[in-house]
């Protein structure tokens, strides 16, 4: 006769519990990471490549002239126009360096790459300014939807968004997501009312040195909700 032991012919259960938000920082905890000084270059320098290939593009077009249609490498427009064709190959680049150092594609910067690859490509290939110029409205309202919806669905996207560079409680994220989600929505009308109403330089130095120190700024704002819910805090 069988014996039947204790939980022999109970049904198992599973002890597998949704990962916290302290455990989900151990997990990236080892992973390599860039160095601080190295990722803001990587982040910034398709920017400024940007705004100086606009405003000097006969120092540019030699090197990126097979990207660009004959028909708008010289004239009036021509800035705008090799400065699209600059900022994807630094774009491209910058993703390319990210993967050979840490072996991974952070997913904001993928996100970025794709849309500026699409949006810069139909700029060149319909020899029309607006595409590019859209594309920040583009990207903010992607993010801004992302956000809104991981907080439906309980999931911590602003992590994915930021590359883990936050170690945060599951309140600090929910928080810290709904600030950047609206913040940007605010950009992308704030981009939408410049290059709609501003000249195409403005609009690319509003660009650069617009949106940059903006995002710095609300970035700093946030530094008293990053202490207070620090996935370790016992607040």
């Amino acid at each position: 006769m069988v014996q039947s032991g204790p939980g022999l012919n109970e049904p198992k259960t599973s002890n597998t519990q949704p990962l916290s938000a302290k455990d989900r920082c151990s997990m990236n905890d080892a992973k390599p990471q860039l160095n601080p000084m190295l990722k803001l270059a990587l982040d910034l320098g398709p920017l400024l490549l940007f705004f100086f290939a606009n405003a000097k593009p006969a120092l540019f077009e030699p090197w990126i002239a097979p990207l660009i249609p004959a028909a708008v490498a010289t004239g009036e427009r021509a800035g705008i126009f090799v400065a699209t064709a600059v900022f994807m190959v630094a774009i491209l680049a910058a993703l390319v360096i990210s993967y050979v150092l840490t072996r991974r594609l952070p997913m904001m910067a993928v996100v970025s790459a794709v849309i500026v690859v699409v949006f810069g490509g139909a700029t060149l290939i319909f020899q029309n300014e607006t595409f590019i110029k859209l594309k920040p409205t583009i990207i903010y309202l992607l993010f801004t939807g992302t956000l809104f919806g991981g907080l439906i669905f309980r999931k911590p996207l602003l992590a994915m968004v930021f590359d883990q560079m936050f170690h945060l409680n599951d309140e600090g994220w929910r928080k810290l997501t709904i600030r950047w989600a609206l913040f940007f929505l605010g950009l992308a009308i704030l981009n939408e009312i410049v290059w709609r109403t501003q000249s195409t330089d403005t609009w690319v130095t509003f660009k650069v040195f617009g949106v940059m120190p903006l995002t710095f700024i609300f970035a700093a704002l946030q530094y008293p909700l990053l202490t207070k819910h620090e996935a370790n805090s016992k607040k």
